[in-house]
């Protein structure tokens, strides 16, 4: 799939930045209802959305003895609803509010007999705390860009899911959290970390335990555009001085990451190679810091395939 043309789109956050707005806050609205109604899993791992084939999904959610899925398809430029009752429903990808895409989205809910009471603010959004009933001014939608940017989440979800695959510890999914936008995969050392006594209760929960996470975004604040990003939590000394590749991947004091720009990546001679260097580099860095047991965490050499019978 990396070798396809259109693999590694350029998109720089400057062009796409209001469409990238709203397209987190429509997110949100589908990511709250998962919330709402999904069985807790640890770490807030029952509240993310998964890369697939046309965008990002929900996966199945459970209700009135059945379930349902919503997926947000960067091809046709939908967001679909599928119940496993047959009933379907599609709303459209297109330049509008986010107060009249939640009109709509709970409109359709309704129409389909789905009752999930949601907070309608945003989170992990400091700069954009307007209920979703009355925002009017985010309302950019730009369908090249969307589809841009799940065709860098395809890259980023498959060097994400090669990377996991040598680990065979706690592992979170590979997942797409919509409250900060982020694909991420989350290692775990087994230990559990120090308590964050002010910390906000979803934090505590996420970061109960020590964790090795990396991941990909679409960029912001002091990282001006896409990026893959590795950190280490709680983060061991020596850290963030640590000898990391590939040379062109830096560590942001800022937000305490080490990040690898996509543009860096995507212009590599071996994309795959530069990011799986990174992720690698970054996570033995921390894990040798921290003194994880990796020789219980990792795979001492590749899975031995399985033989497929063939039918008939």
């Amino acid at each position: 799939m990396v070798s396809r043309p259109d693999a590694w789109p350029i998109l720089p956050l400057s062009t796409w930045k209001d469409t990238c707005d709203t397209l987190h806050l429509w997110t949100q609205m589908v990511g709250k209802v998962k919330l709402a109604l999904s069985p807790f899993a640890n770490h807030w791992w029952h509240v993310p959305l998964y890369v697939g084939a046309r965008g990002l999904a929900t996966g199945a959610i459970p209700y009135a003895g059945g379930s349902f899925e919503m997926t947000f398809d960067f091809i046709d430029h939908h967001l679909r609803f599928d119940a496993s009752d047959g009933t379907t429903a599609r709303m459209a990808l297109c330049p509008r509010s986010v107060a009249d895409f939640y009109r709509e989205f709970t409109a359709t809910l309704r129409g389909l007999r789905i009752d999930a009471a949601i907070w309608p603010v945003p989170v992990e959004m400091p700069d954009h705390r307007v209920r979703f009933d009355q925002d009017e001014t985010h309302d950019a939608y730009d369908a090249d860009a969307a589809h841009k940017f799940w065709r860098m989440l395809l890259v980023a979800d498959q060097a994400l899911k090669e990377f996991r695959s040598s680990f065979i510890g706690k592992c979170s999914p590979v997942h797409f959290f919509w409250g900060s936008f982020d694909l991420a995969v989350t290692r775990f050392s087994g230990r559990r970390a120090p308590e964050r006594k002010d910390a906000d209760p979803v934090t505590r929960e996420a970061y109960s335990h020590e964790v090795s996470s990396a991941g990909f975004w679409p960029g912001g604040g002091p990282v001006p555009d896409a990026a893959f990003y590795a950190y280490a939590a709680p983060e061991p000394a020596g850290f963030k001085t640590a000898s990391i590749q590939p040379p062109r991947a830096f560590y942001s004091p800022e937000l305490s990451i080490y990040v690898f720009m996509y543009e860096d990546a995507r212009t590599a001679d071996s994309p795959t190679r530069a990011i799986y260097e990174f992720l690698e580099s970054t996570y033995a860095a921390g894990a040798n810091l921290a003194n994880w047991n990796r020789a219980d965490l990792e795979r001492a050499a590749a899975p031995v395939p399985i033989p497929v019978r063939s039918r008939g």
